[in-house]
């Protein structure tokens, strides 16, 4: 008689969390690089809590990086590239960035600003990247300078960096934290990513399971819906989600909520003191778009039926009729100190309807569906009617609820 020896199950994962771990989490997912001389304060809670935090973001599948003056969290690609795509820097401003490092990597500690733009500008021809030297160009460069500023790899010391649009002879002086050149790319893999681009993405953003996979999913997108979940996924949101989910939410400070439609981690109120502490795109918010995409949602949730398309609890909706729906919104509000903004208002079903559309596909709140409408998510219901002030509602007597 033969037996089979059956590993016992593993014990629930534990995190050691405290409020300190979990605001830095947060703040790393919304801010990845810290640098000395300007977070200095977080960089000693992160120092403090290093093996907590190095521990939860293990169980994702990412890394961090802790040094006396850098901390830097590596973590794979958002899961909806092409919705955050949109929402972040152009294509353009994009190349630069890089150029500018693989620049920086030739050069001294101190360097002018022209002195980087022509060796950013030799790395160009090396690449077979065209190089045209115009506005659209400058501006490109600046806005990737700032990025690199922002993250503390290329920092200003001396000048005014937006003057190069104009002049390209202007002089600024940069300081180069070569050590920091290093960490701009967070995540590599065995794949040439000149030769086979899309197989090295695919690599870069690759899980090692179904556990992480769910896990990365519930930390770093709005929602997990029950209609995109494979078979393994289903299942482990349904045996898993309690056991391994609910305390990955409690290292971060946040609590799960489970319905049918899917799963969400969700920040409690007193966890934040600032809105880009949650990241760079935020609903409900203050601004036009914000406004304008919460009184959307609002008009969906209350004009039209849910579906099955694409999942359970999803509404589908004209995009005529959301231009429709924003040009009356325009119309009711106004402009000016606490209205909207007037370029906006002036254009809702071409400017103002593009941002909007921007801003709730971020979210994955709103999914195009065939290019001429508009699903909206469940989690629409999730958020009531906003009130609006007096002289706007009585304008609407009658329309609002």
């Amino acid at each position: 008689m033969s037996t089979t020896n059956v590993a016992p199950r593993s014990k629930h994962w534990s995190p050691d969390a405290s409020i300190d771990t979990a605001r830095v989490l947060r703040l790393l997912m919304a801010k990845p690089w810290l640098c000395a001389g300007r977070d200095d304060e977080d960089i000693a809670t992160v120092r403090r809590n290093a093996d907590a935090v190095r521990d939860v973001f293990a169980r994702l599948g990412w890394s961090v990086v802790i040094e006396s003056d850098l901390v830097r969290l590596r973590k794979s690609p958002p899961v909806r590239l092409d919705a955050y795509a949109k929402s972040g820097y152009p294509p353009l401003t994009c190349q630069w960035l890089f150029l500018l490092v693989a620049g920086a990597e030739t050069l001294g500690r101190h360097v002018l600003l022209g002195q980087l733009v022509a060796a950013a500008r030799s790395a160009a021809a090396e690449a077979d990247v065209e190089n045209l030297g115009d506005i659209v160009e400058r501006r490109a460069i600046v806005a990737a300078l700032r990025m690199l500023d922002e993250r503390g790899v290329i920092v200003t010391r001396d000048g005014e960096v937006e003057r190069f649009v104009d002049d390209e002879e202007v002089a600024v002086l940069l300081e180069v934290h070569h050590t920091r050149l290093l960490h701009v790319i967070a995540n590599y893999a065995d794949v040439n990513p000149v030769e086979d681009p899309v197989g090295w993405l695919d690599a870069v953003e690759r899980s090692s399971s179904t556990a992480v996979a769910m896990r990365r999913r519930l930390v770093d997108d709005t929602i997990s819906y029950a209609c995109d979940h494979s078979e393994a996924e289903a299942d482990w949101l349904s045996r898993r989600l309690r056991d391994d989910g609910e305390p990955l939410a409690e290292a971060f400070g946040l609590h799960v909520e489970r319905r049918s439609e899917g799963a969400a981690f969700v920040v409690p109120e007193d966890a934040f003191r600032h809105g880009w502490q949650l990241g760079p795109l935020r609903f409900p918010a203050g601004g036009t778009v914000a406004h304008a995409a919460l009184l959307v949602c609002d008009w969906a949730r209350r004009e039209h039926e849910v579906g099955d398309t694409p999942g359970a609890g999803w509404r589908l909706v004209e995009a005529e009729a959301v231009a429709d729906r924003l040009a009356a919104l325009a119309e009711e509000q106004s402009t000016g100190s606490g209205g909207w903004k007037q370029e906006l208002q002036a254009d809702p079903r071409g400017r103002l309807l593009g941002e909007v559309r921007v801003l709730l596909t971020g979210l994955d709140l709103v999914r195009p569906i065939g290019g001429d409408r508009w699903a909206f998510s469940p989690a629409i219901e999730r958020w009531e009617a906003p009130v609006l002030a007096p002289e706007v509602a009585q304008k609407n007597d009658g329309i609002t609820e």
